[in-house]
């Protein structure tokens, strides 16, 4: 009697941890773009750092990108200036090796775009500018709405990329 009880029991809790597991596990927050562009839009640390977490629990194709435009977004807002050059320097790194494997990801010369329009000149990030404003303007309409929304949001306040 006691087996068949120990037996129930040890069924019943090799079906339910996978659930119980499972049920834990979509408690993360997912990436949502359209929040990730509003904390590029800020000078909120608290909701950037948000977004650093959110990008390092996912596996998103972007990451790398997202990751890096959102590092170099950070480093302006950071005090000392060793933490702002590394943060920018790793952020440089991913976004430019995204950018290398997808050249034609022109949501990543976006990114790419507002990161150079605010760099100091010190780091020499600028080249790109014109080209990326170019491939934005000349692709618009192939990203999805969440990005266009971002872009026309961006191109209000910039000096560089004018309203499409």
């Amino acid at each position: 009697m006691i087996d068949m009880m120990n037996t129930k029991i040890f069924f019943a809790l090799l079906f339910l941890l996978p659930l119980i597991t499972v049920q834990g596990n979509s408690q993360k927050p997912r990436f949502d773009k359209a929040a990730f562009y509003n904390a590029m839009a800020s000078d909120n640390l608290e909701s950037i750092n948000t977004q650093l977490n959110i990008l390092q629990g996912t596996s998103i194709s972007e990451k790398e990108a997202y990751e890096g435009a959102m590092l170099m977004k950070k480093a302006g807002l950071m005090s000392k200036a060793k933490e702002k050059l590394s943060l920018f320097k790793t952020g440089r790194l991913k976004l430019e090796a995204a950018i290398k494997k997808e050249m034609a990801n022109i949501e990543y010369h976006f990114l790419r775009l507002i990161i150079q329009e605010h760099a100091p000149k010190a780091v020499n990030y600028s080249n790109e500018l014109e080209n990326d404003s170019l491939l934005i303007h000349t692709y618009y309409k192939t990203l999805p709405e969440v990005v266009q929304q971002a872009i026309n949001d961006y191109s209000k306040k910039s000096k560089v990329l004018k309203p499409l």
